[in-house]
């Protein structure tokens, strides 16, 4: 049966959170014809601005019935009481489809309608401190792609609207088919809801690039022990003052950090090799396999061995 998809714009929406998951959705629909039928919606239809200036053409807001709700964020959710149509209508439409999600700040249109009380879910990082004051009753997790929570999904920043939407067509269509729409989408591999949001801004070195020696520097040296105070000394600060401006920097703390980086080099070296499980620890500075099979379990959701196998299908 086809499944309508709503994604739901307004004035002021971001582009590419709307335009990722459109392309995803319609690129597994090559692999699987007649799985999707998209449709853009927005209150009283029309031509609608995003951010950027570029227009998307909608239809309005009704009651035809969908499969998924997809709100998408930007900064028109910033006006939360010009976005009372949107609200009011999931409110109404939530019972009758089978899942609701939102990409980025979306989740505060999602929030306001009610629909993540009590669940557990996600946004951009940018924005958490600000949901959290917001809407106590939501269980923000702010260190993940995307959270599902029931028939309720939602998800981080901007491009992980595309992971999100991969996860929405595996659990429609079964990973076959999402894999091979990662793969014709150039996505290097599907990240598992569980990775961390801050991978990007770690890279990067902080939102304003104060850290990115610093970055480059822990990761020539994963194998040795990088406490707080030796990464303050090479940063040359205090390592409480070096911890609060990392933390603000990144989003991160140092520890958390570190062992983000010690699981990225691992994960590249246990999908991409064959050398034993206990050398890729040693050399991405796990004191053993253990300590980084429960780090892998945390992060991505899986052990070592899985993401191996699942790497070479």
């Amino acid at each position: 049966m086809t499944k309508r998809i709503a994604v739901v714009i307004f004035p002021g929406f971001q582009l590419l959170d709307a335009a990722g998951p459109i392309s995803t959705f319609e690129i597994a629909e090559r692999f699987r014809p007649g799985a999707y039928e998209l449709w853009v919606v927005a209150p009283g239809g029309g031509e609608v601005e995003s951010s950027s200036g570029v227009a998307l053409a909608a239809d309005p807001l009704d009651d035809s019935p969908f499969d998924t709700v997809m709100v998408v964020g930007g900064d028109g959710t910033r006006s939360l009481p010009e976005l009372g149509r949107i609200i009011s209508w999931l409110k109404a439409i939530a019972p009758e489809v089978r899942r609701v999600t939102s990409v980025c700040s979306g989740a505060y249109v999602l929030a306001e309608a009610g629909l993540l009380d009590g669940r557990r879910c996600t946004t951009h990082w940018g924005r958490s401190d600000d949901f959290v004051r917001r809407y106590p009753k939501a269980r923000l997790d702010a260190d993940r792609i995307y959270v599902r929570d029931g028939d309720v999904w939602t998800s981080a920043g901007i491009t992980a609207g595309i992971d999100l939407t991969l996860a929405l067509i595996e659990d429609d269509l079964g990973p076959t088919v999402a894999k091979r729409t990662a793969q014709q989408l150039v996505v290097h591999q599907r990240r598992p809801g569980g990775q961390s949001q801050f991978s990007a801004l770690l890279d990067a070195g902080g939102v304003n690039g104060r850290f990115a020696e610093l970055m480059d520097w822990i990761r020539e040296r994963l194998d040795e022990p990088l406490p707080v105070e030796r990464l303050a000394e090479q940063a040359a600060m205090s390592p409480r003052n070096f911890a609060r401006a990392f933390r603000a920097e990144t989003g991160a703390t140092p520890a958390k950090a570190v062992e983000r980086l010690r699981l990225e080099a691992a994960r590249a070296r246990v999908e991409g090799g064959r050398e034993p499980i206990e050398r890729v620890a040693e050399a991405a500075g796990f004191s053993d396999p253990e300590r980084m099979r429960r780090a892998f379990l945390r992060a991505y959701g899986q052990p070592p061995q899985a993401l191996r196998r699942a790497a070479r299908a």
